[in-house]
């Protein structure tokens, strides 16, 4: 499939923030808290990664539904993203030596907000940039190339922080620089070649206009059935699949003992999820052509299943390794053709305000999960255990999204 000139700016665009996702939100930003020696624990950080992702969720359906007027998109985008980016740098300035992780702290919600609050618009562009028929591999390859080319990022600085000493911040600040700089750059052929196609005619009272629109939405959501039926079935295994891509380390660490890793082995395991899931991507994007996108999550949801099973008899450092390998396989795909399959069954000209509940969807994921696997270890003691407790979210999306109809879009 050749792709056009704004396909190619939109997927370069995933190609920068994913860079943010390996490394800031993974990586590096977690280490660096850990740093902070007047910090309780570096698992606090999970409160203000909630912090940011609930003001972006309560914010996303506002926006969205004011970003649909015309010519008003692309101004939200811009926004956020520059938010994101600025923030992102700004993280390379709050030394540990400093002991201000507050500060830190404040950029680094600012660089959620901007990362989260892009990616409403950015994901809804997809309705501008291509057609129902393109969407699934659009959207599959923007995944994959973004898995892919993070690793070159995220490599140089993994290297820097090698050479500098992974017990010192420096290399892990100017990662930070390096991070931005790449989100940045890669962010200009989205602004310059991506238009929007599909949109409301401006109203008077915009904001207020907004409003009665998103009641009107929320009233009529019977009409828009295969949208909600979707939205829940999608809450349901996307938490699964957050789960397991934010609690993979911590329980393998609890399994096989802290003393089992050392900082380098995680982040190699986190390159191997990346490398595997680019080309993993693209094949679902093109199976999904013959065989639909429908059938393509269902198998990504029983690969997750098995991944689920398969982490219940790891013993070894390696047994995570193959685990990253299998999860990598469907992670980019179930994602990407997620994000295709909504945009083709939305009402184009209010993309953004549909995505902004998909973001709500997508941004209150992996509570339900963590929360399960956490308990399940408390109650029982047996960590092995946790990981199966999270099997009945991807059967309860999966009963529900076989509910929705065969003859949707695919």
């Amino acid at each position: 499939m050749k792709l056009t000139k704004e396909e190619k700016s939109w997927i370069l665009y995933d190609c920068g923030n994913s860079a943010y996702s390996l490394a800031v939100t993974t990586a590096l930003l977690p280490i660096v808290f850990g740093m902070f020696t007047n910090v309780n624990s570096s698992m606090d950080l999970g409160y203000f990664n909630s912090i940011a992702s609930i003001l972006v969720a309560i914010l996303s359906p506002i926006l969205g539904t004011i970003a649909d007027y015309k010519d008003t998109k692309k101004r939200f985008f811009v926004f956020f993203a520059l938010v994101g980016v600025l923030a992102t740098a700004s993280l390379a300035f709050v030394a540990p030596s400093s002991g201000q992780w507050q500060l830190l702290i404040v950029f680094y919600i600012l660089s959620a907000i901007g990362f989260a609050g892009a990616n409403i618009f950015y994901d809804s562009f997809l309705v501008d940039v291509t057609k129902d028929e393109r969407m699934d591999k659009v959207s599959t390859r923007g995944f994959a190339f973004g898995y892919i080319s993070s690793v070159i990022p995220f490599g140089i600085s993994l290297v820097l922080i090698v050479v500098m000493g992974m017990d010192k911040s420096i290399g892990y600040q100017i990662g930070f620089i390096i991070t931005a700089l790449w989100w940045g750059l890669l962010t200009v052929p989205m602004i310059r070649d991506v238009k929007q196609r599909h949109y409301i005619e401006p109203e008077p009272r915009p904001v207020a206009s907004s409003f009665r629109r998103l009641a009107g939405t929320f009233k009529n959501i019977r009409q828009h059935r295969t949208v909600f039926v979707f939205l829940i079935a999608y809450f349901f295994y996307i938490d699964g699949v957050d789960t397991i891509i934010k609690m993979v380390v911590p329980y393998a660490t609890s399994v096989l003992g802290a003393d089992a890793f050392d900082t380098f082995t995680l982040l190699g395991i986190l390159l191997v999820i990346q490398i595997i899931a680019f080309p993993c991507a693209i094949v679902y994007g093109n199976l999904a052509k013959k065989y639909s996108a429908r059938t393509m999550i269902i198998i990504g949801i029983f690969t997750y299943i098995i991944s689920c099973i398969a982490a219940f008899f790891i013993t070894s450092v390696w047994h995570i390794f193959i685990l990253g390998a299998l999860i990598g396989s469907a992670q980019g795909g179930i994602q990407a053709l997620s994000r295709s399959y909504y945009a083709k069954i939305i009402p184009k000209e209010n993309s953004n305000e549909f995505f902004g509940f998909y973001n709500i969807f997508g941004k209150f994921a992996a509570i339900i999960g963590p929360a399960v696997m956490s308990l399940t270890t408390t109650l029982t003691r047996n960590a092995n255990l946790s990981i199966l407790a999270i099997i009945p979210l991807f059967l309860i999306g999966l009963f529900i999204f076989i509910t929705i109809p065969k003859q949707q879009p695919t």
